[in-house]
């Protein structure tokens, strides 16, 4: 390796930790108030909420990457345009287009390392907040969670406990379903088999009911029960996917496939994760574009206000595709790359006399 690219690479490795640590520093502020907001009536230790600020930045700052690589790459020019080490570079034989290469295939290897490393670290960090703070949540005596064995729901109603089992979930209703009922000392009362349940509201309605009681069996052709749960609640309670690793995504993935529960978000999520590493390098290479055209510029404020502002719209952009995508309005594959690639063609336009900048 060359002298002139070990020196590129120590720079934007220099410049992309300066900004990873400041932007995590800002995100745990914000964290951290609003954890102290949440806790303003509950009696914790002192450092509680800090730590869960703390937990709960890494998976926050993933989202952030994008422009953690967009800024870092800014900063990285700038400090060269201060020491004038591109005309350097220029006299040397190194081209503008040289220096993109070395950069945005650097953000590439990062974009897999952080895929691979810190997106599953995250995620256990995530798992674990969300563990710690439910403790502390209305909702901690309801559960529910998809295994292989279908759907399983723990709910408390009305002093009574309810353990409800689906072998598969349909837009509104349980299938094959299995409901235990017990008192306050975790009695049985009686169980409840149907082959079909309506779970829009919280008043579910169970068709063709055989329950037992005792021992005893009688049929209903319809009955009712109450539920903290209704299937919108349902949906909600498994989409936060960032608290899952890769491994685990697949997993669940799996399950509920076999549970007949839609995929489209899970995809959705997994593509993006796939499609990260092609992402960070695209934006790498936009800022890079950004900051040979405004090169003559001499406000660095200006500069760092260009790319913020294009990086919003960007943001903006992918959420608008990945909306399409979870409502399935597009095809799954179109809402994940259709905005990588409107980026990546830009790129390809503004390049093409970026030798000369």
């Amino acid at each position: 390796m060359t002298t002139y690219i070990k020196f590129i690479i120590s720079v934007f490795l220099r410049s992309f930790i300066n900004i990873f640590f400041i932007m995590i520093g800002l995100i745990m502020i914000l964290n951290l108030l609003s954890e102290l907001d949440f806790f303003k009536e509950i009696e914790v230790n002192t450092y509680f909420p800090l730590y869960l600020s703390a937990l709960n930045s890494f998976s926050l700052i993933f989202e952030m990457f994008p422009f953690i690589f967009l800024i870092a790459t800014q900063f990285f020019f700038i400090n060269f345009f201060k020491n004038n080490e591109l005309n350097i570079f220029k006299y040397s034989g190194l081209k503008n287009i040289n220096i993109i290469k070395i950069i945005s295939f650097l953000s590439l290897i990062m974009g897999i390392l952080i895929i691979i490393f810190f997106y599953n670290i995250s995620s256990n960090f995530k798992n674990f907040y969300l563990g710690l703070k439910s403790n502390y949540t209305s909702d901690d005596k309801y559960l529910a969670v998809i295994t292989n064995n279908g759907l399983w729901i723990k709910d408390k109603i009305d002093n009574k406990t309810i353990i409800i089992n689906s072998s598969k979930i349909e837009t509104g209703f349980l299938i094959d379903a299995f409901i235990s009922e017990f008192n306050e000392e975790f009695e049985i009362i009686r169980n409840i088999k149907s082959n079909k349940i309506d779970i829009t509201n919280n008043e579910w309605v169970i068709y063709d009911a055989k329950i037992y009681i005792n021992n005893v069996v009688q049929d209903y052709k319809e009955t009712k029960i109450k539920s903290n749960f209704n299937y919108e609640r349902i949906q909600s309670l498994f989409s936060n996917l960032s608290s899952l690793s890769i491994v685990e995504l697949y997993e669940l993935k799996t399950n509920y496939e076999e549970l007949g529960y839609s995929t489209v978000e899970l995809d959705v999520h997994m593509q993006k994760l796939i499609s990260y590493p092609i992402y960070f390098l695209l934006m790498t290479v936009f800022s890079a574009i950004i900051m040979f055209n405004s090169k003559n510029l001499k406000n660095t404020s200006v500069k760092i206000a260009i790319g913020l502002f294009c990086s919003v719209i960007i943001y903006y952009i992918n959420n608008f595709f990945y909306v399409l995508g979870n409502t399935e309005k597009i095809s799954l594959i179109a809402s994940v790359w259709s905005p990588l690639l409107i980026l990546s063609l830009i790129n390809m336009l503004m390049l093409r006399d970026i030798n000369e900048k």
